[in-house]
């Protein structure tokens, strides 16, 4: 059996060191995703949608983690990678203090071992274990080509964010890039805590945003 530890292959991406601003291109990588939206005056820590989109994404990769592991050709062993969400609007404007206009795409980076069969048959499965239901159909495995981006390990409370987003902006003028984010790009976290179970003040965040030269 072979082992595969996708944090240490892409450690620039997923365990940076805190401090200060770097430019980052992800290349093109495979994701288990589901998109959605937040519920009307609600934000993603109580939003019934996010909270089932999230277990669905969690429940299925978790799936395909202990399928690849025991199958007979080519088994594979793989730590589940953490969450990230790419947040965005469709009308107004993207605001960190206004959440319940955003739209979402989670996402958990897959291992290439992981094809569309593996994938149609870990659904399957869950499927078995817990029954259909049609969060079930929005889960999709897809590839996605991020481009050059700022990128920032925030640390502390997901309100404090703004404070790192200007840090972001300041460096992405001094390197002469202009920030995407908002009609033509995505704000992109990575959550490396768990807030349900950590202190707010150590959560760990990797904020990336898609940038262009100015």
């Amino acid at each position: 059996m072979r082992t595969v530890d996708l944090r240490q292959d892409y450690k620039a991406l997923y365990a940076p060191h805190a401090g200060g601003c770097v430019l980052v291109e992800p290349p093109p990588l495979r994701f288990a995703v589901i998109e959605g939206a937040i519920e009307k005056g609600r934000g993603p820590g109580d939003s019934p949608g996010f909270a089932e989109a999230s277990e669905a994404l969690y429940g299925l990769c978790f799936t395909l983690k202990f399928a690849l592991k025991k199958r007979a050709a080519d088994p594979v062993d793989y730590p589940v990678m953490p969450l990230e969400g790419l947040w965005w609007v469709e009308d107004g404007q993207f605001d960190l203090s206004v959440k319940d206009n955003w739209h979402y795409k989670l996402m958990i980076l897959q291992p290439d071992a992981v094809g569309p069969a593996d994938f149609a048959e870990a659904l399957d499965s869950v499927r078995e274990k817990k029954g259909d239901s049609p969060i079930l159909g929005r889960l999709r495995l897809e590839t996605y080509a991020e481009g050059p981006c700022v990128q920032l390990l925030h640390l502390g409370p997901y309100a404090t964010e703004p404070e790192s987003i200007a840090r972001m902006r300041t460096f992405m003028v001094q390197e002469g890039y202009r920030d995407r984010t908002g009609p033509e790009g995505k704000h992109h976290e990575i959550y490396l805590g768990d807030p349900r179970r950590s202190d707010p003040a150590k959560l760990k965040t990797i904020l990336r945003h898609l940038v262009e030269k100015a």
